[in-house]
């Protein structure tokens, strides 16, 4: 076995990354479960779990709360995965053609299934690709093209993304729509209408798909540098370190860029870039250098099946759980209230989600594209 071939080898068995993956995979699926929008019930109000709440809902324009990291720390994942998965087939001796081909194919099927979710049901049919599989099949091609160039050019590539996003936001003249951080009057919403036939929903963009690129880039990157031989305390210092620069660049540019997550400004793909960073760094020094593994399995299941349980979820799978365990919750917990019973529903639901993971794991099956 040759030394490059060795260090992937051993490089797999870090399972930091899978616990990354696993958390912010459970974290998505629990969206379905609507816990997150019972903690922001007026009942309460004024309390921790009303702030918690709030967090795990998106932000409505300028800001950043904790539920506008998921789809950064999701897309960044998969870049951190990318050279360990292709490492390993170049060293089994597969051609970079061969693997261009797969690459391909896996994000021609990220995409129709990201554009196929908006598919379902009567007049659904459209071309809405806000989507975090269909942004992804953007994201992954362009990372695999650049991920065998020098670290200097993926940098970049992956800054020259997010200026190209900001210039066309900044100075689009078509009328009606020259507001570049204003809703529904920018760039990227005349994309969507003048090109894709309609305006999303929530004032989301299909061109997030741009400057996002950056994230799967800089997981890659990362993903690099938990490869290399460095020593792993070297390893979390430079990813902490990268992460910190990021965050505190990407509010600084808040006064002059916002902050927008729904049209992923370039303030907004620096700061939650950085902030995938730091915690990729805490996770492996957490999980890998410290050994403190209590409760990685657990989130770590979620993380490979990813790609079913979130469309799973997403196709009503959710809903058909909920109304298998509504005749019985009120049984038991009718003394709570309407509130209570939703509530203790969401987690059963949630749960039976992750256990879905652990029964597809123990029988080791594995659904990818």
């Amino acid at each position: 076995m040759t030394n490059a071939a060795q260090l992937a080898t051993e490089n797999e068995r870090i399972l930091s990354i899978d616990f990354f993956r696993g958390i912010t995979m459970f974290l998505l699926i629990g969206e379905f479960s609507e816990l997150f929008g019972n903690l922001t019930d007026p009942y309460f109000d004024g309390t921790i779990i009303s702030f918690i709440g709030t967090q795990l809902q998106h932000h409505p324009w300028n800001g950043l709360r904790f539920w506008d990291l998921i789809q950064p720390f999701f897309m960044f994942i998969v870049g951190v995965s990318m050279p360990f998965s292709f490492t390993k087939r170049w060293n089994r001796g597969d051609s970079w053609g061969l693997t261009f081909r797969h690459t391909l194919t896996r994000s021609f099927w990220l995409l129709f299934l990201g554009w196929a979710l908006y598919c379902i049901g009567p007049g659904k049919i459209g071309f809405r690709l806000t989507n975090v599989l269909a942004q992804l099949s953007v994201t992954y091609l362009i990372a695999f093209l650049m991920m065998r160039k020098d670290i200097k050019w993926q940098l970049l590539v992956s800054f020259a993304m997010i200026l190209l996003s900001y210039l066309l936001y900044q100075f689009w003249s078509v009328e009606g729509y020259n507001q570049p951080f204003e809703p529904d009057h920018n760039f990227g919403t005349w994309f969507d209408v003048s090109l894709l036939g309609q305006m999303n929903g929530g004032h989301w963009v299909a061109i997030n798909a741009i400057p996002t690129t950056a994230h799967t880039m800089w997981g890659v990157l990362a993903g690099m540098i938990l490869m290399s031989g460095r020593a792993p305390m070297r390893k979390v210092k430079i990813l902490l370190v990268a992460g910190i620069i990021g965050v505190v660049i990407g509010f600084a540019m808040d006064p002059w860029i916002p902050i927008i997550k729904r049209i992923c400004t370039a303030s907004f793909v620096i700061a939650s870039g950085g902030w995938a960073l730091i915690a990729l760094s805490i996770s492996y020094w957490m999980i890998d250098v410290v050994k403190f593994r209590k409760g990685t399995l657990f989130f770590a299941i979620v993380g490979m099946n990813p790609l079913f349980i979130y469309l799973f979820a997403h196709i009503g799978g959710n809903e058909l759980i909920s109304k298998i365990f509504k005749p019985f919750v009120p049984l038991f917990f009718s003394w709570g209230g309407t509130l209570t019973i939703e509530i203790v529903t969401s987690l059963l639901v949630w749960l039976s989600l992750w256990y879905i993971c652990y029964f597809l794991y123990k029988r080791k099956i594995f659904i990818r594209v």
